[in-house]
C-alpha cells in the first residue's frame, strides 16, 4: 500500500489491492482478482470502474475479462500473499503483463513468481531503530506508559533475537501486559510457547508465531523440509559444500527454493562464495521439526565429520604462505567448529574430540585463547584414559602429527594424541594455577618427565614440545639446554622438519636471551629462524622470531635495535590480524622505548595497550600494566602506579600466574616503602622472594631475587628510626652480587637501586655504609633473605 501511494501519479487508472490470503483454490485466483477490482473496498485510488463492476457477475472467463479491462489502462494491481497459490498467480501475472502493455503488477510472496520481467525487492527484517520503535508503539498500546527506555538492553535483545520480524515483535509487545522486557528476552528460547497472543481479527496464521512459521512449512515439499530441518544443526550459517555434506545431494536445488521462499538467507561471503543461514526463529522451528523426523543424530554426525575434516585439513595451512587464508577460514566457521566439538563430546567420541582439539590448537595459540584451550581439553580428556598415570610408559618416536590422517587412530599414534591433549592442557596452567598445586597434579607432572626424553620427533612440535614445561616445574631449569639442543638437532636431521626447526630455534633464542651463562647465541638462533620463516612465508613465525631477537637485543641493552625488531614483528602480526600478538609486542615496544629515551612515545604506547585490552584476559595486559606501573613509580607518580597495580590484581583474580604474582608483589612492596609503610613493604618482599624461587620465575625472570633485595633495601632504609639501615646496605650489595651473570639492569631497576643507595647514605656515613655493603656482597641468597 505504501508502494502504491508512492507511484499514484504514474497510474492514472488506479491502484488495486487483491488479497489472495483467503483464496484456497488456485483456480479461483483470477476470479478473486476480478472481484477485487470490482469491489469498492479494494480500490486504493482510481476511477472508471463502473463497467467492470457492472459485468463482474456475468458468465465468462475472468482472465479474459481482466485482459479486456486492463489492456487499455495504465494501472497497478497488487497481488498480496501469493505464496500458497504462487503458480496460479504467476500464470495470471504473465498473461496480464503480456497483453496489457501499461499494466504494472506488484506481488508480495514468500518466493518470486518467476515470470519474465520480474524484478525482486527482498523485504529485509526491520533495522534495529525501526524495530525498537515498533516495539515501543505496540508495547505502549498493551501497557500504557511503557517505553523502550524502561529497559533498552532487553528491548534491543528482543528485536535482535526475533530477527526484526514485525509480527514477532508485535506478539512480543502483547506479552508486555504481564511480563517485563527482560522476562520476555529471557524466555525467547521457548518463543513458540511465549508468543501466542495475536489479534483475534487477523488471519489464523498471523495470531501466533508458530502459526506463522507453520504456514510456510506446510507450503514446502519433502526435500525442502528435509534440508531446512538439517540446516538447523549449523551455527552461524554454512557454505554450499557444507550444506551438501550434511543435507545430501538435494541441497543445491532445495537451497535455491528455500532462499526464494525467504526461509534461508543467502549472502556473499569473503571467499566469493555464498553463505546460507537461518533466522533464529526459523532455526528454532526447523530444529523442532528435525527432532520430530528422527534425523537429528545423522545430521549432527555429518556436521561433525565435515567440520572435523575442515579443521584437520586447514591446520597445516596455518604454517606457511597460506596462513592468513587459513585463519580467515577458521574464523568464518568458528561457531560451526565449536558446535562440532560439542557434538563429539555429547556423543562421547574421544577420537573425534582428539582430532578436532589437536587440529585447532595452533589456531588457539595464535589467537591467545588459552581459556578456550583449557575448557575443550578438559571436556575431551574426560572421554579417555590419562596417558600420564603411574607407572610411566616411555614414549616411542612418532614422526607424524596426530592429525595427519582422519580418525580412528591406534597404537602409539593414539597414545601420542592423548599425551598431546594433556600437554596442551598443561600449557594453560596459568589460567588455573591452584589446580596444579595438588599432589595428584604434581605426580602427573613427574610422570610426564619420565615418559619423554630429549630429541623425540614428537617433541619438536606443539603440543609434544611442551613436555619441557613439566621438566622445568619438577626438576628445575638444569636440563633445559640439553632438551632444546636435542630438539634443534633432531629437527636438523629429519627431512621435512624445516618449520619445526624454525620453532625450535626461536624457542631456544627466547631461553638464551634470559640466560647469559648458557652456551649459545640467542641472536644467531633468532636470525636463522627468521630466514626459515621468511622462506616459508610464515608471518606468525616471522613475528615471533623478530620478537625473540628483540628480546635478545633488549637484554644486552641495545634498545634501539630491540625497538626496530618489535616494530617489525608488529607489522607481521598486523598483517594477520593477530590482535593478541600485537598487544604483547606493543607492551614490549613501549617498555624498550622508555629505556631508549623515547619516554613520551613509550608511555603513550603502554597506555594504548592497557586501554585496548580493558576487561579482557590477555597475556599482554599484565605485561603492559607492570611496565606502566614501574615507569609511573620511578617518575614519582605513585598514586597512578597504585591504580595500575590495583586494576591488575582485580583483572587476574581468577587467573593467577606465579611470575606475575612475584612481580606485582615486588612493585606493591616498593610502593608501600615509598609511602612510608616499611613493615608492609617487607612482608610483600618476603612473599615475593618465596615465589622468586619457583622454576617458572627462574626461567622467565632469573633476576627476580635481586630485584626483591633491592626493594627490601629501600624498605629497610626507610624504617623511621634508621636502625635497619646497615641491613639495607647489606641487601643492596647482595642484590648486585646475586644478579645473574650478564644481566644489565634496565632503567627502572637502576633507578630503584640508586633510590635505595641514596636513602641508606642519608642515614649511614660512608664508612658504615661501605662496611655493611662489603658484608652484603658475600651473602648467599638465603642469608640475604634472612635479613628481610
Amino acid at each position: 500500500m505504501e508502494a502504491a501511494e508512492a507511484v499514484r501519479d504514474t497510474v492514472p487508472d488506479g491502484a488495486w489491492l487483491a488479497e489472495l490470503a483467503p483464496v484456497d483454490d488456485p483456480d479461483a485466483v483470477p476470479q478473486a482478482v476480478l472481484t477485487a477490482i470490482g469491489a469498492r473496498e479494494t480500490v486504493l485510488h482510481g476511477a472508471g470502474v463502473e463497467s467492470v463492476r457492472a459485468t463482474s457477475d456475468r458468465w465468462g472467463d475472468p482472465v479474459e475479462r481482466l485482459v479486456e479491462y486492463c489492456g487499455r489502462r495504465r494501472m497497478l494491481i497488487i497481488l498480496d500473499n501469493c505464496e500458497h497459490v504462487v503458480d496460479a498467480a504467476a500464470r495470471l501475472a504473465e498473461r496480464l503483463l503480456a497483453d496489457c502493455p501499461h499494466l504494472t503488477v506488484l506481488a508480495t510472496s514468500r518466493e518470486p513468481l518467476g515470470v519474465p520481467g520480474e524484478l525482486l525487492r527482498p523485504v529485509e527484517p526491520l533495522p534495529e531503530p525501526v524495530a525498537l520503535r515498533l516495539l515501543g508503539h505496540r508495547g505502549a498500546a498493551a501497557r500504557p506508559g511503557f517505553t523502550v527506555a524502561d529497559d533498552p538492553e532487553a528491548c534491543a535483545e528482543i528485536c535482535h533475537r526475533l530477527d526484526g520480524l514485525p509480527l514477532a515483535i508485535e506478539l512480543a509487545a502483547a506479552r508486555l501486559r504481564m511480563l517485563t522486557p527482560r522476562q520476555i528476552a529471557d524466555r525467547l528460547d521457548d518463543r513458540f510457547r511465549l508468543l501466542t497472543s495475536g489479534s483475534r481479527t487477523v488471519l489464523p496464521r498471523q495470531q501466533t508465531l508458530r502459526a506463522v512459521v507453520d504456514w510456510s512449512w506446510d507450503l514446502l515439499d519433502a526435500d525442502e523440509r528435509d534440508v531446512l530441518g538439517k540446516l538447523s544443526v549449523f551455527a552461524g550459517g554454512c557454505d554450499l559444500a557444507a550444506a551438501e555434506a550434511v543435507c545430501g545431494p538435494v541441497a543445491l536445488d532445495a537451497l535455491g527454493s528455500l532462499v526464494d521462499k525467504s526461509l534461508v538467507v543467502a549472502a556473499p561471503s569473503a571467499d566469493a562464495g555464498m553463505r546460507y543461514r537461518l533466522l533464529e526463529t526459523v532455526a528454532e522451528y526447523a530444529a523442532e521439526r528435525l527432532d520430530e523426523s528422527g534425523e537429528r543424530a545423522a545430521a549432527e554426525r555429518a556436521h561433525l565429520t565435515y567440520y572435523r575434516e575442515l579443521a584437520r585439513t586447514t591446520d597445516p595451512l596455518l604454517r606457511g604462505s597460506r596462513q592468513r587464508e587459513a585463519i580467515e577460514r577458521i574464523q568464518v566457521e568458528y561457531e560451526n567448529l565449536r558446535t562440532a566439538l560439542r557434538h563429539a563430546v555429547a556423543l562421547r567420541d574421544e577420537q573425534e574430540g582428539l582430532s578436532m582439539v589437536l587440529s585447532l590448537l595452533w589456531y588457539w595459540q595464535m589467537r591467545d585463547q588459552r581459556l578456550e584451550v583449557r575448557a575443550w581439553c578438559e571436556e575431551v580428556m574426560a572421554l579417555g584414559p590419562n596417558p600420564f598415570k603411574e607407572p610411566a610408559t616411555p614414549a616411542e618416536p612418532v614422526w607424524t602429527r596426530s592429525t595427519d590422517t582422519p580418525p580412528p587412530l591406534a597404537g602409539e599414534d593414539l597414545a601420542e594424541a592423548r599425551r598431546g591433549l594433556h600437554l596442551a592442557h598443561l600449557a594453560c596452567m596459568d589460567t588455573d594455577m591452584e589446580a596444579w598445586q595438588t599432589p595428584a597434579a604434581r605426580d602427573k607432572l613427574t610422570v610426564v618427565t619420565e615418559v619423554y626424553r630429549p630429541g623425540l620427533p614428537q617433541t619438536c612440535r606443539s603440543p609434544g614440545m611442551l613436555w619441557w614445561f613439566a621438566e622445568m616445574l619438577v626438576n628445575g631449569v638444569g636440563r633445559l639446554p640439553e632438551i632444546t639442543d636435542a630438539t634443534v638437532r633432531t629437527c636438523r636431521e629429519t627431512p621435512g622438519y624445516e618449520w619445526e626447526l624454525a620453532g625450535a630455534l626461536q624457542t631456544r633464542a627466547n631461553l638464551l636471551a634470559n640466560r647469559a651463562t648458557w652456551a649459545g647465541d640467542a641472536t644467531r638462533d633468532a636470525d636463522e629462524a627468521l630466514e626459515i620463516y621468511r622462506r616459508l612465508g610464515d608471518d606468525w613465525g616471522l613475528a615471533e622470531a623478530l620478537s625473540a631477537r628483540g628480546e635478545a637485543h633488549e637484554r644486552q641493552g641495545r634498545y634501539r635495535e630491540a625497538a626496530a625488531d618489535y616494530e617489525g614483528a608488529m607489522a607481521h602480526a598486523e598483517h594477520l590480524g593477530a590482535r593478541a600478538q600485537m598487544a604483547v609486542l606493543g607492551a614490549r615496544l613501549g617498555n624498550v622505548l622508555l629505556e631508549a629515551g623515547d619516554e613520551e612515545r613509550g608511555e603513550r604506547l603502554l597506555h594504548e595497550v592497557v586501554h585496548e585490552l580493558d576487561g579482557r584476559h590477555s597475556e599482554a595486559m599484565p605485561v603492559a600494566r607492570l611496565h606502566l606501573a614501574s615507569w609511573l613509580l620511578v617518575t614519582g607518580r605513585t598514586a597512578e602506579a597504585r591504580v595500575q597495580l590495583t586494576l591488575l590484581r582485580e583483572e587476574f583474580a581468577l587467573a593467577r600466574f606465579i611470575v606475575f604474582d612475584a612481580m606485582i608483589l615486588a612493585q606493591e612492596a616498593w610502593l608501600d616503602a615509598e609511602e612510608g609503610h616499611s613493615e608492609r613493604a617487607l612482608e610483600g618482599v618476603r612473599r615475593a622472594l618465596e615465589l622468586a624461587g619457583d622454576p617458572l620465575c627462574e626461567v622467565v625472570v632469573p633476576q627476580m631475587p635481586s630485584v626483591c633485595l633491592t626493594v627490601a633495601a629501600l624498605a629497610l632504609a626507610l624504617v623511621p628510626d634508621g636502625s635497619r639501615a646497615p641491613d639495607a646496605a647489606r641487601c643492596l650489595a647482595a642484590s648486585t652480587a646475586l644478579m645473574p651473570e650478564g644481566h644489565l639492569r634496565p632503567q627502572v631497576e637502576q633507578r630503584g637501586y640508586d633510590r635505595a643507595a641514596a636513602r641508606i647514605r642519608e642515614v649511614l656515613d660512608e664508612t658504615a655504609f661501605r662496611a655493611a655493603y662489603d658484608e652484603g656482597g658475600g651473602l648467599s641468597l638465603a642469608e640475604a633473605t634472612a635479613l628481610v
